[in-house]
């Protein structure tokens, strides 16, 4: 099957860099499936599971917290604020944080701009849950 180079980084680290026959992620638009030879794209990146699948076919679960993808000349980039592996995600942790998100939203009135940041915690807690499968 045909790949293409894909590169995954966050502030802190590479996360990926290697050949690629796919990856799914979350946009602000909605999931992309990048597939080799796709047409040069830039989009911000939402929070949602991320899908990796490298040159031997091995798929990866991943949960992903904003940033940008590219794809320029068959060369596929993705600048993430965080990039999670699911074997990485302590799952105790995320259902505690989904918990406190749920509590926190349940006693703020939707105009509280507190009630937008519980909310982000909530869906970041929930995509980590999810990746972990």
């Amino acid at each position: 099957m045909s790949t293409y180079h894909l590169q995954i980084v966050t502030p802190d680290r590479k996360v990926y860099d290697g050949e690629a026959q796919k990856i799914i992620l979350r946009t602000v638009s909605g999931d992309v499936c990048i597939l080799p030879h796709h047409i040069d794209f830039a989009i911000p990146l939402g929070i949602g599971q991320a899908s990796v699948t490298d040159a031997e076919g091995n798929t990866r679960q991943a949960a992903c917290n904003g940033g940008m993808l590219s794809v320029n000349d068959n060369e596929v980039r993705v600048i993430a604020v965080t990039f999670e592996w699911a074997d990485e995600i302590d799952l105790e942790r995320a259902k505690r944080s989904e918990e406190e998100a749920e509590m926190r939203i349940k006693t703020l009135d939707r105009q509280d701009k507190d009630f937008a940041i519980a909310e982000v915690r909530l869906k970041r807690a929930l995509t980590r849950i999810r990746a972990k499968g």
